[in-house]
């Protein structure tokens, strides 16, 4: 059977081009779920110029249009929950429990949004002078590049496509391109929202073509990235080089503190959770576990137990818990990391590769102990089901081994102490803190922030992300002569 073909959304159009990539199943291997246009750098220059000239007039469009849009997208993600859940977890390997809930989310977002387009986007002050009022009025940027991860397809995109096109902004989506099938089928609903031609395209990709031409265009206001650190901080630069607005989310080593006080019980699920749940393939993913003494040996143990009921397999199966790696490279990766944290000392519990029916890359949580902070798995975002467990002596060598890293994005405690808590949350240098719950669990209506070089620019969704979207203009008027 010919494999169907996907093409990009331009202008209003559906176009194909010279060039497309084949979407496989990590989950097996020998199924291709589709190809994908590939779009080139003259296609791209064709979506942005298109998504400038029609900015021109939606940015004055009554809310009443954009309400309608967002919601009418929203709806239809809610009603299709499984088959683009379906689809996340065929081309991305997360478990079907997991991809229908971030289908779920996804649909919500654009609700979300919906609503926010009725909220008051200026503010009134008292000026200091006599017989002038002074008012502030909040207006959308122009064309923003939406630039996304392969971990989270339909989330991600959502949290970023909703709010720009809420604020009267219009959009050139770059989707990852290990995961089209999910951006592909968001797109395709919002193409039929009734937002006029222009204001969101599609065009997918690879990064070195799509995306650098997205980020030079002078013609793009701004970019929201999130993805690597060293490709965000290279987005970064071209971007205040040509005076576009930024905003970046990046890497994340994310610790889990366990003090002595911890319920076990707890302790263990928020561990499990946070650092093997969706192949650990998370930026806010637990990887570093930071044990007090007294609790370690049991924690440990539990740990164990708790890992090895865990069922690795096909994604779309519903007995299996943790699900394929998304791709090759990120299992050669995840398995260069296990080999460094035994070359350099540490004991690894589980981590070995595992052969199914079906060709896949699948990998067993791994978990090592008598790690040690200067280890490379300790340190470096390693984006898989790799946690490692340091033992300390008290709760603040924890805080401190806790902070001992570049990134800053989520950090977890699991206690009972209230003045313990109290201090973890003012002092841990983390943009997002979890208490007695897993490091990886977010609101979509919160601010999605990090500290360090996990994040620059402002945070990303709820109302917070206004600032992004929009600019502020300052309006002084005294009385007419």
């Amino acid at each position: 059977m010919k494999t169907r073909v996907f093409t990009n959304f331009i202008a209003g159009k559906w176009l194909g081009s010279d060039n497309t990539a084949i979407n496989i199943n990590p989950s097996d291997l020998n199924d291709a779920i589709g190809r994908y246009s590939q779009a080139d750098e003259l296609q791209t220059t064709a979506a942005i110029e298109a998504a400038f000239e029609a900015f021109l007039n939606f940015r004055g469009t009554s809310p009443l249009l954009r309400c309608e849009a967002l919601d009418r997208i929203g709806t239809e993600i809610l009603e299709r929950v499984d088959e683009l859940g379906d689809m996340l977890a065929r081309e991305e390997g997360k478990t079907l429990l997991e991809a229908k809930a971030e289908a779920h989310r996804a649909g919500h977002l654009f609700k979300y949004f919906a609503a926010e387009v009725y909220r008051s986007n200026g503010d009134s002050y008292k000026s200091l002078r006599e017989d002038v009022s002074l008012n502030v009025m909040r207006e959308p940027i122009g064309v923003i590049g939406v630039i996304t991860p392969w971990n989270f397809p339909l989330a991600i995109p959502a949290w970023k496509i909703a709010p720009a096109l809420a604020y009267g902004n219009t959009v050139v989506f770059k989707p990852a391109e290990l995961v089209p099938g999910s951006a592909w089928l968001l797109s395709e609903i919002i193409s039929r929202s009734g937002l006029p031609k222009g204001v969101f395209n599609l065009v997918m990709g690879k990064g070195s073509e799509v995306g650098e031409t997205i980020v030079n265009h002078r013609l793009v206001a701004g970019v929201t990235f999130t993805g690597s650190t060293p490709i965000g901080q290279k987005i970064g630069k071209t971007l205040f080089d040509r005076n576009a607005k930024i905003q970046l989310e990046m890497g994340g080593k994310n610790p889990l503190v366990v003090l002595n006080d911890a319920n076990l019980e707890r302790a263990v699920h928020c561990a499990i959770q946070g650092s093997f749940f969706s192949t650990g393939q998370r930026c806010t993913a637990s990887s570093r576990l930071i044990v007090e003494n007294d609790i370690h040996d049991k924690f440990v143990n539990a740990m164990t137990r708790e890992m090895e009921k865990l069922k690795v397999g096909d994604a779309r199966s519903p007995q299996t818990d943790i699900g394929p790696v998304a791709s090759a490279e990120q299992l050669n990766i995840d398995l260069h990391f296990i080999d460094r944290g035994k070359t350099q000392g540490a004991e690894l519990i589980n981590g070995q590769q595992v052969q199914l029916n079906t060709p896949g890359h699948y990998l067993e949580p791994a978990l090592f102990v008598g790690a040690k902070q200067d280890m490379d798995i300790f340190q470096h975002e390693i984006f898989g089901p790799v946690a490692s467990v340091l033992k300390v002596d008290s709760y603040d060598e924890a805080l401190s081994a806790a902070n001992n890293n570049e990134f800053g994005l989520s950090a977890g405690i699991v206690t009972t102490d209230q003045q313990k808590i109290k201090h973890f949350t003012e002092n841990a240098e983390a943009g997002m803190i979890q208490i007695n719950l897993p490091t990886a669990g977010m609101d979509f209506h919160a601010p999605f922030t990090g500290r360090k070089k996990s994040s620059f620019g402002t945070p990303e969704k709820g109302s917070y992300c206004r600032e992004f979207f929009t600019v502020a203009k300052v309006i002084h008027e005294g009385p007419a002569l």
